[in-house]
């Protein structure tokens, strides 16, 4: 499986639309979205992909953010989501609290932990464990990125938007 995973598009409207267009032209199956969305709408631009979420630290309004999601047949786990694929264990946190992320981490039960919140690109292993963070697609006057993963060549692609 291909999964496209983001992170803190803080509501920058032609980025996220970036975005999409990569996720499309690459053929993702999924969409991962790390928090920080902060409007609704931002979470309304990934229409027509399929998309799975957390909150992040800015994701104040989750009544509408969770609104938006249903609105796009998208679905928002809340602050933390595991799941399995092609043989491989993830955890999703946007990774507001280092000790928490580090905890997952360090704990063994997962093969790849996605987080957001530092804005900085990590392709790591420590441990047994893939560390994975896609950076941030806002950009914030600098590299706007993103991430796909591949679960079967077991294989990370930075990509600048």
């Amino acid at each position: 499986m291909r999964i496209g995973i983001v992170s803190d598009s803080h509501d920058n409207l032609m980025n996220i639309k970036r975005c999409v267009d990569v996720f499309l032209d690459k053929g993702v199956d999924l969409v991962l979205h790390l928090g920080d969305y902060v409007n609704p709408n931002s979470v309304k631009a990934f229409n027509g992909i399929r998309l799975i979420g957390i909150f992040g630290n800015n994701d104040g309004d989750r009544f509408r953010l969770m609104n938006a999601f249903k609105e796009i047949g998208g679905e928002i786990k809340g602050d933390f989501y595991e799941f399995e694929e092609d043989g491989l264990r993830f955890a999703c946190y946007h990774g507001t609290e280092p000790q928490l992320r580090d905890a997952l981490i360090e704990c063994g039960r997962y093969d790849v932990v996605l987080y957001g919140h530092t804005h900085e690109c990590v392709d790591e292993t420590r441990g047994r464990t893939r560390v994975l963070n896609p950076g941030t697609a806002h950009g914030f006057g600098y590299k706007a990125t993103i991430m796909i993963f591949d679960t079967v060549g077991r294989e990370a692609e930075f990509i600048d938007i």
